[in-house]
């Protein structure tokens, strides 16, 4: 194992810095950004900026020239501002399709998320698979509702969970749904039943139940990143979504669904039917107008996976 490497003062790591090349003009700024920031934070941030080595596959520890750690900040801040806009749309995502599954679900029974009755065989008789291949006892409901269960024990000293818990014994679908987090919700729609659940991705102009499904884990996936404050400009997005065909813009989205435009794309087409009169799509295309001016050619906008979307109506 190589050793931990050690402590340094941020008049060293400034310097050490500077010895890889980063051009740092104001080290009083410098030293405060990296007293409220973090060199490993920021560190995320300057890898683009590393030279390749000369097989290609790896970094070298130095920058490229015309590296400044004004770049770095600058970038820094764009993430931030995007992580915060990608936050705003996924609230009013997520809380709009709570009500849809609420309200499907409310007509059927108000105990419907804890009946198997009301809720799609696989996902209620299906055991799961072990991780050697074989067949659990347990269902996606059954760790679902345990899931649910750790969310309810959670919340019990709010006052609404207290009263209904007092009341009647148990949470009402349209109490439930409220303290779910974006995953348990994910979950619960894909254990709807299938009519049920392509009235909602009906509602959302997407072309089935299972793409709907993957849209709500891709969004999960990102809001998991957003509300760790990770870096997200540039990210790899694990959790893929199934990208819509309908017209060539999507087409090209859905060569590149490991970067992050396309489930901004995606966002924008839930807002326009929860509400299309938002401005978000705006404030988007504001802020990727003002991406860093950044000379090195090993960082750009395109590691966002943007494309020219002009006169794209997903935008209009």
């Amino acid at each position: 194992m190589a050793e931990l490497k050690v402590w340094q003062s941020l008049d060293d790591q400034i310097r050490k810095l500077e010895s890889r090349n980063m051009e740092v003009s104001d080290h009083k700024k410098a030293r405060n950004y990296l007293s409220n920031i973090s060199y490993y934070r920021l560190s995320g941030y300057w890898y683009p900026f590393r030279r390749f080595q000369a097989d290609q596959k790896g970094r070298q520890d130095t920058f490229k020239d015309g590296t400044t750690f004004k770049n770095i900040i600058e970038l820094y801040v764009f993430d931030k501002k995007l992580r915060l806009l990608a936050l705003d749309a996924i609230e009013r995502i997520e809380m709009a399709i709570r009500s849809d599954i609420a309200y499907i679900l409310g007509e059927r029974s108000p105990k419907a998320h804890e009946l198997p009755e009301h809720l799609h065989g696989n996902f209620t008789k299906r055991p799961t698979y072990k991780k050697n291949g074989r067949y659990s006892t347990t269902t996606e409901h059954r760790k679902w509702l345990d899931r649910y269960d750790s969310l309810v024990s959670r919340s019990t000293r709010q006052d609404f969970v207290k009263h209904n818990l007092e009341t009647y014994g148990y949470l009402p679908i349209w109490v439930a749904v409220e303290i779910l987090d974006f995953g348990a919700m994910s979950r619960l729609y894909s254990g709807l039943k299938h009519a049920d659940a392509t009235k909602i991705s009906d509602k959302y102009h997407c072309a089935s139940k299972k793409e709907f499904e993957t849209w709500l884990r891709s969004l999960n996936h990102l809001r998991n990143i957003v509300a760790h404050h990770s870096r997200l400009w540039n990210a790899n997005i694990v959790d893929r979504a199934t990208i819509p065909q309908t017209d060539k813009y999507w087409r090209a989205l859905a060569k590149n669904n490991e970067k992050p435009f396309v489930y901004f794309c995606l966002m924008q087409h839930l807002l326009k039917t929860i509400c299309p009169n938002s401005t978000w799509g705006l404030r988007l295309t504001d802020l990727l107008s003002e991406f860093p001016k950044i000379s090195s050619d090993l960082v750009s906008i395109e590691d966002f996976g943007y494309i020219q979307h002009e006169n794209w109506n997903l935008w209009e």
